[in-house]
């Protein structure tokens, strides 16, 4: 006789929209965290003075740093658009499955655009992270 295991894991289920969706709320809401830490570096750099600050900027201007900063922001608006989905919810709203990936979709692209806009817009300004 074969044994199986009691509940379900991930050697058996593949992994949905839903628990991928939720696993990255968790991931995103770590990476906010670490990433408020280089938004205190910048506030502290402008609050010491002028050499301070231009320091600051050379070490945000890296490629490196940048791309960091491009996945704090999408982390931002997808953890802000999945906590709006999850008031939703509260509400009790949208548990349909149709509803539930429409939702999911909708948070990616929606955190995918609102990035792709605070980009292009930070990069196009005189003085920005460029």
């Amino acid at each position: 006789m074969t044994t199986r295991p009691l509940s379900p894991h991930l050697q058996i289920y593949r992994p949905q929209l839903t628990s991928v969706l939720s696993i990255t709320h968790r991931a995103t809401g770590v990476a906010l965290s670490l990433g408020t830490v280089v938004l205190l570096y910048w506030l502290q750099a402008a609050a010491r003075g002028e050499a301070a600050y231009a320091a600051a900027h050379g070490v945000l201007s890296l490629g490196a740093v940048k791309v960091l900063l491009v996945a704090w922001s999408w982390a931002f608006f997808y953890h802000l658009c999945n906590g709006i989905r999850h008031l939703f919810w509260d509400a009790g709203m949208g548990f349909e499955l149709g509803r539930a990936y429409a939702s999911g979709y909708a948070v990616l692209a929606s955190a995918s655009a609102l990035t792709a806009l605070v980009w292009v817009y930070v990069l196009t300004q005189a003085g920005g992270v460029a």
